[in-house]
């Protein structure tokens, strides 16, 4: 089966909702994989060797994914209420912001992750827990 087929067919069997934790969750667990090391890491030359090994690519990834998210939600034909579309719109641009931190080596990854997490669980249905 070519790729392209195989898009067609998740895009027809799956929700744009299911499609979303599909996506959100691999690069949750991607970024869970890198994480720890870079986020215990005190010296910038160690945080550098981290981000060269994958790292940065899966940051990219994240972003790229928040990236869409927010597009998505910024079009005007998506029929979410506004002020959930509003502070999900924060967050991408929050996400940016906090990944470039990280990209630097000012920041740590875990709050992205956690962020990930408690968007998944709402798109898992399970709001109670949403935002932690």
């Amino acid at each position: 089966m070519s790729i392209a087929a195989y898009k067609r067919t998740i895009s027809e069997t799956e929700s744009p909702r299911q499609i979303e934790r599909r996506v959100l969750s691999t690069v949750t667990a991607e970024l869970e994989s890198k994480s720890l090391a870079f986020d215990q890491a005190e010296e910038s030359l160690d945080k550098l060797t981290l981000l060269a090994d994958g790292l940065r690519e899966t940051l990219w990834y994240n972003q790229r994914v928040w990236m869409a998210l927010r597009n998505d939600l910024a079009d005007p034909g998506n029929a979410l209420a506004p002020d959930l579309k509003a502070g999900l719109i924060s967050l991408a641009l929050w996400v940016d912001s906090h990944t470039q931190g990280v990209l630097k080596g000012e920041q740590k990854v875990r709050p992205l992750l956690d962020i990930n997490r408690s968007i998944l669980r709402g798109l898992e249905g399970n709001p109670m827990h949403v935002m932690e």
